[in-house]
């Protein structure tokens, strides 16, 4: 019985779009940073990176959904960091850029890894951003890694039993 996993690895050809928020900067330009970082210590060029700033969090699934029609990116990287405040607002934006983001992968057949971060203060998000608890920005882009050569494995094995 087959078993398909994928690696941290670059393949040839492969683009990657970071689609980041404005809000909150000082948090999400360090998971920008760390996901780019990360792209290129493992093979990526930083020509095949794209940056794409969006105003906020709720603005991220539609950017990811016509990047996503383009066909030009193995995987899209979603950044961004809503901190709980005072009202239901914080519910709404992150549940809703959560699923839209899975809506995306699914319609469109593209991997979208969500590094949103959803926090109840600044300090945890900032644990997350390069503090205690490591870099959402560096997770998903070795998540987006991962399954586009697990995209790939499977696309060549569909070949294999098809011939």
């Amino acid at each position: 019985m087959p078993t398909y996993s994928g690696e941290l690895r670059a393949h040839q050809g492969a683009r990657f779009a970071i689609i980041a928020s404005r809000w909150n900067p000082r948090i999400v330009d360090a998971l920008v940073e760390a996901a780019q970082r990360t792209l290129i210590e493992h093979g990526v060029g930083a020509e095949a990176i794209d940056v794409v700033r969006v105003p906020g969090a709720w603005e991220i699934p539609m950017t990811a959904a016509k990047l996503a029609l383009t066909d030009r990116y193995a995987a899209l990287l979603a950044l961004g960091c809503v901190v709980r405040g005072d009202t239901r607002h914080y519910e709404h934006v992150a549940d809703g850029c959560a699923q839209g983001l899975m809506r995306v992968a699914l319609d469109q057949g593209v991997p979208v890894l969500n590094g949103v971060l959803a926090v109840e203060h600044h300090d945890d998000a900032q644990a997350r951003a390069g503090g205690a608890h490591g870099n959402k920005g560096e997770e998903v882009a070795l998540a987006a890694l991962e399954i586009v050569d697990l995209f790939q494995n499977l696309s060549s094995a569909d070949r294999m039993s098809a011939s």
